[in-house]
C-alpha cells in the first residue's frame, strides 16, 4: 500500500504515521498550491534555485498554515549530498526557516526527540527517507541522493539511534518520493561505488541499457542499506511515486534540466499543549 496519500494539492501526508502516532506531522510537499512563477511554479519551498525570495517565504508560510506548525519552528539545511547528520534541540528553531544563509551548514539529514521542531529538507528527485521510534519520540529525516546513498546515510541514522539505545528493530522508516529506476540512469563510475556498496547481492539494483549506461533503483538501494543495518523488512514502507513520471505534483531536476523548484520532506512532533 502506498504510504504517500495527497493530503490537499499542496502536500502529501504519512496517513498510517500521524494516524497511528497522535500529534506527528509526517510528508512532503508537491508542486502545487503555491505563487512562485516561471521554472519555478508553484509552490517552491528552495531558497536556493533562484526564485524571487519572497515568494518563496510565501509558499513556506502557506505550507506551515496548512500544517499548523509555525513557520518558526522549522528548521532547515545547505544540503550537501553529505552524509552529515545532526541532532537538534528547541534551540535550533527556525534555522533555515526564511533563509538560506542562516540554515545549517553541511547537513544532509536531522533527527530529535523533542516536540515543537518540524525537521525538513528540500528535494527534486533524491530520496527522502524519514525515520521514527516512536517509544522514544525520536524522528528523523535524510537527503539521500546516489552520494548521500552509496555512503550510506540510512545506516548512518541507524547508527546514530544506537547511541541513544535505540535498536534497528525498533526504527520504522518511509522511503519517499523520489526519481524511478527507468528515469535515473547514471554512469559506470556510480556503479562502481554502487557495487562497493552491496557486496554478495545475487539481485542488483540496476540494469544495463546501453554501453556505460544504467538504469539505478535508488529507493530500492536505499532500501537494502536498511535491511543491512538491520532494520526489519516489516518496518520499511516504500512509496510508488516518481518526481520524474509525475509531473503534476513534483518538480524534477533531471527532467527539467535543473530549472526547477524544489519540494520538501517534513516530519515532527506538535507540543503536546497543541495536540489536544
Amino acid at each position: 500500500m502506498e504510504p504517500f496519500i495527497l493530503e490537499n494539492q499542496s502536500f502529501f501526508t504519512i496517513k498510517s504515521w500521524i494516524t497511528q502516532f497522535p500529534g506527528l506531522v509526517a510528508g512532503m510537499t508537491s508542486k502545487r498550491g503555491g505563487v512562485s512563477k516561471t521554472n519555478f511554479e508553484s509552490l517552491n519551498l528552495g531558497f536556493h534555485v533562484g526564485d524571487v525570495h519572497q515568494d518563496v517565504c510565501s509558499n513556506r508560510k502557506k505550507v506551515s498554515e496548512l500544517l499548523d506548525f509555525p513557520l518558526d519552528y522549522w528548521v532547515g539545511a545547505e544540503q550537501t549530498h553529505d552524509i552529515v547528520l545532526k541532532r537538534v534541540t528547541k534551540a535550533d528553531r527556525g534555522k533555515g526557516s526564511i533563509s538560506y544563509q542562516d540554515s545549517f551548514k553541511g547537513i544532509d539529514g536531522f533527527y530529535t526527540n523533542e516536540e515543537g521542531i518540524l525537521l525538513t529538507l528540500c528535494y527534486a528527485d533524491c530520496v527522502p527517507l524519514l525515520f521514527i521510534t516512536p517509544e522514544k519520540n525520536m524522528i528523523g529525516v535524510a537527503h539521500a541522493g546516489w552520494r548521500g546513498t552509496v555512503g550510506q546515510i540510512a545506516k548512518q541514522m541507524i547508527t546514530l539511534w544506537g547511541k541513544e539505545g535505540i535498536t534497528p528493530e525498533q526504527i520504522f522508516v518511509v522511503i519517499g518520493p523520489s526519481i524511478c529506476e527507468k528515469c535515473y540512469i547514471v554512469n559506470k563510475q556510480v556503479i562502481n561505488l554502487v557495487e562497493n556498496t552491496l557486496e554478495d547481492v545475487k539481485i542488483l539494483p540496476y540494469n544495463l541499457i546501453t554501453d556505460g549506461q544504467y538504469s539505478l533503483d535508488l529507493r530500492e538501494l536505499n532500501r537494502r542499506i536498511l535491511l543491512n543495518a538491520g532494520v526489519p523488512e516489516r518496518n520499511i514502507r516504500t512509496t510508488s511515486f516518481c518526481t520524474s513520471c509525475d509531473k503534476k505534483e513534483f518538480f524534477s531536476h533531471r527532467r527539467d534540466q535543473g530549472r526547477t523548484g524544489r519540494m520538501v520532506s517534513f516530519i515532527g512532533w506538535k507540543e503536546t499543549m497543541n495536540r489536544l
